[in-house]
């Protein structure tokens, strides 16, 4: 066990190693997940779909407020799983939402050993500190999200690869894994920078024939444990099975767009900082031995990926999730070997910036909790027209604790090369965990649908019989679905229209007129401060 006191007295060493660097990512992976409603979005539509299948024990094929979700299943099999079995102490969706955590987990592993293997023990955190450390991750890795799946199965992949020479048997069976649960979890489009990346990988080798069995193992592997789903899904139920299939082929059958590869270039400056400037300065450093590099095998893959996503997916912030894994490996290089002006120049500019948002968050906090200052409080309001802000204790002594963290951290953290790498990701770290607790309410208030779905619950009487629904997305039937148990029929189809009970949304008169027919108004809501999205429940009164 450590010794606390002299840990407080003399800091984290760095490199960190060990339980220091296993506890810097389990807060990193942790901070966010808990206190929270399902939000509008991708959250609630997967924590949504997750709940479906664990309560109505629909484990072959997802489903979404109660019609066909044609995704493939691993996510929202773990989620059912972690909700199951932590749901009886977590509210479910916090419980399903550790799946987040656990996919988050894996992608971090995967990449400490691929930066071990490429670099060296000496250089192996920084990798994942590099990708913890991207705003781009921050946000999505700890929402309820199956995309993670694939940046664990892209981490654990690399790191399998990397280690083909050295131990070929385990990295066989961890690239299989890695393949099968990219398919599983994420589709066929994420699967197919895996698949491109293994003539580099055979070429690289110095065994070219025992690497060739490896990778002949590692995807006889993968078809093992990929293929039972989608012919259980054919078999027994073949239109959901052509629904699912279809939807993963469609993308590919498009044309590769430039623009659309220049799209998400332009979000790395943001999505990825600092890991895109790292990597272009490890680029530029190695620029005359590129190809006999470790590098080459993150450039590679990284270049695969983003022919990948210029292909099958629209500019989206997550589909771009997938480049950070290769982009994190390709910077360490070049987070450890910054010049000591650009390093010190980069640790004054995380620890200033950090400091900075950690006392407006206290600012903002005070504000909402305590009406201090008065303006911002009045801005509170305005922002979120009925909210009341209230002190919390156990939020306030997470908050003060955090705090203290930081602070201690920039104290006492010594001189490294991985000083400005380590303030920058538990800097941003600290501060996401602050804004999710301290004004966590004020965010939960416009971001949940949990409101709606009780006020149309409390609308409608018992044995009202079905509800149908008109203009609904796909969060705010899984919300109803989640939160007050209706899974509304889709208003055109035939069921629909047998339905007493009608849920329209729209911004205008004509989205928001009643069916043909006798309607009358039962009730008429919105959230709060959304002035475009408006729901109207109507009652029907005759034939």
């Amino acid at each position: 066990m450590p010794d606390i006191p002299a840990l407080i007295r003399r800091g984290i060493r760095l490199p960190p190693a060990g339980w220091v660097l296993a506890a810097m990512l389990a807060f990193y992976v942790l901070a966010g997940l808990f206190g929270r409603d399902p939000w509008k979005g991708e959250d609630a539509i997967h924590i949504g779909t997750a709940w479906h299948m664990l309560t109505h024990a629909d484990w072959l094929s997802p489903d979404l407020a109660g019609r066909p979700f044609h995704e493939p299943p691993l996510y929202y099999w773990s989620a059912a799983l972690t909700g199951q079995l932590f749901g009886w102490l977590l509210p479910m969706h916090e419980a399903m939402r550790l799946a987040s955590g656990f996919w988050v987990t894996l992608a971090l592993m995967g990449l400490y050993y691929a930066g071990r293997e490429l670099y060296g023990q000496e250089s192996a955190a920084a990798s994942p500190l590099l990708l913890a450390g991207s705003p781009g991750l921050l946000f999505h890795a700890h929402d309820a999200q199956p995309m993670l799946i694939a940046l664990a199965a892209y981490g654990g992949a690399l790191g399998a690869l990397a280690a083909i020479d050295r131990r070929p048997r385990l990295s066989g069976l961890f690239y299989g894994i890695a393949l099968a649960g990219c398919v599983l979890g994420a589709g066929i489009a994420p699967a197919l920078p895996l698949l491109a990346i293994l003539p580099l990988a055979w070429w690289l080798s110095p065994d070219r024939r025992k690497t060739l069995q490896t990778l002949a193992i590692g995807l006889g592997i993968a078809a093992l444990l990929a293929l039972p789903w989608p012919l259980l899904l054919l078999a027994f139920e073949p239109a959901r099975f052509h629904g699912w299939l279809n939807t993963e082929l469609t993308p590919l059958r498009t044309s590769f767009s430039f623009s659309g590869a220049g799209r998400f270039l332009a979000m790395l400056p943001w999505f990825a900082f600092p890991a895109l400037p790292l990597a272009g300065w490890t680029l530029w450093t190695r620029r005359k031995e590129l190809a006999a590099a470790p590098q080459i095998l993150p450039l590679a893959f990284l270049l695969l990926t983003l022919l990948m996503l210029a292909l099958a997916y629209r500019p989206r912030e997550i589909p771009a999730l997938l480049l950070l894994p290769p982009l994190a490996l390709l910077a360490t290089p070049g987070a450890l070997t910054l010049r000591r002006g650009a390093a010190s120049a980069f640790d004054w500019f995380a620890m200033t910036t950090f400091s900075f948002f950690v006392a407006l968050v206290w600012v903002a906090w005070s504000a909402m909790a305590l009406g201090w200052p008065e303006r911002l409080a009045g801005r509170v309001v305005i922002l979120r027209p009925g909210f009341v802000g209230h002190f919390e204790l156990a939020s306030f002594i997470i908050g003060v604790f955090a705090t203290l963290w930081w602070i201690w951290l920039i104290r006492t953290a010594p001189r490294s090369p991985y000083r400005s790498l380590t303030h920058w990701t538990l800097g941003f770290t600290t501060l996401w965990l602050l804004a999710t607790t301290l004004i966590l309410p004020w965010f939960d208030y416009g971001k949940t649908y949990r409101p709606i779905a009780q006020a149309v619950a409390a609308a409608l009487p018992e044995g009202h019989g079905c509800l149908a629904e008109r203009g609904l997305n796909d969060t705010q039937r899984a919300s109803l679905a989640y939160f007050v148990g209706i899974e509304p029929l889709a208003a055109e189809s035939a069921a629909g229209k047998q339905c007493n009970w009608v849920l329209v949304i729209g911004d205008n008169r004509p989205e928001l007129a009643a069916p043909e027919g006798k309607w009358a108004r039962a009730w008429e809501g919105n959230r709060p401060g959304e002035r475009k999205e408006k729901f109207r429940l109507y009652r029907r009164t005759g034939s």
